[in-house]
């Protein structure tokens, strides 16, 4: 009986061996397979859109470990996550932003990268022959601004007409034609629905095709700094300093391409300054 026991307590005991499968080993890494990327997230103002896509093709070429995500919007749409604190590792923005941040206690630090700057921008060949902001005074035009409760622009083209003592004047050849987006100021033009209009220097570079910028001496108050920030609560602050870094290198660069410059006071100089680093 003892005998008949033992032989079943074997053939069970090999049934259970054969019946359960060996417990799964991790995966080892193969020689030929990278480490999982580092993702970065960037906060970036619409009107950045082109230089920023660019610097971020240049700096993932270079750090090929590092995946580089962009989100756009308006920086006055970013900076609530700013404060919160709650999303995003780098914000491409321009000033008050950079001091909105810091005072939020969300800055690590910032690179700048180029300028800002207000440009009386006409149908291609000028047809209204708009030689001056007090020419948007002129009778039978189409003008497009940006609108000031959106845009720091926009802010600053009111303040400069009532400082001349055109706002009004400029306001009855504008009607409803104030935008948000620049994007859609330079639309305006390119499609004949508006014969001037004033917006950020960078966007009108990328309607060259059916604009024209008119040179004009700067009269705003400000001069506008475009900046890269580094956010201070961040997951990998490493990275982070590395796209900086790579910011102070090449960002003036690369932004110049697309027109954000500091504007020449000369009316008729049709140059511009580059941007002295910070």
């Amino acid at each position: 009986m003892r005998k008949r026991l033992g032989t079943v307590m074997l053939m069970l005991g090999a049934l259970l061996l054969v019946g359960c499968p060996k417990p799964e080993q991790p995966a080892q890494q193969g020689e030929g397979e990278s480490a999982a990327k580092t993702e970065l997230l960037i906060l970036c103002g619409t009107s950045f859109r082109p230089p920023t896509e660019k610097l971020v093709e240049l700096f993932e070429k270079e750090h090929p470990e590092i995946d580089v995500l962009l989100s756009f919007g308006g920086s006055e749409d970013h900076l609530p996550h700013v404060q919160a604190k709650a999303q995003g590792d780098l914000y491409v923005t321009h000033d008050p932003y950079m001091q909105y941040t810091e005072e939020a206690g969300a800055m690590l630090r910032w690179v700048q990268v180029g300028y800002l700057c207000p440009v009386l921008v006409v149908q291609k060949g000028n047809p209204k022959n708009i030689q001056s902001i007090d020419d948007l005074t002129k009778e039978g035009i189409q003008v497009a601004l940006p609108n000031p409760d959106y845009s720091t622009c926009g802010e600053m083209v009111f303040a400069l007409l009532e400082k001349k003592g055109i706002k009004d004047a400029v306001l009855k050849n504008v009607g409803n034609a104030m935008f948000r987006s620049h994007a859609d100021i330079g639309k305006q033009l390119k499609l004949g629905h508006a014969d001037a209009g004033i917006m950020w220097n960078g966007v009108a570079n990328e309607y060259l095709d059916a604009i024209d910028i008119v040179p004009t001496p700067y009269e705003y108050d400000e001069q506008i700094r475009v900046g890269v920030i580094g956010l201070s609560y961040t997951k990998h602050p490493d990275e982070v300093e590395a796209f900086l870094k790579f910011a102070e290198e090449h960002g003036q660069e690369v932004f110049k391409e697309s027109g954000y410059l500091k504007y020449e006071p000369e009316a008729d100089s049709g140059d511009a300054e580059t941007p002295a680093a910070e």
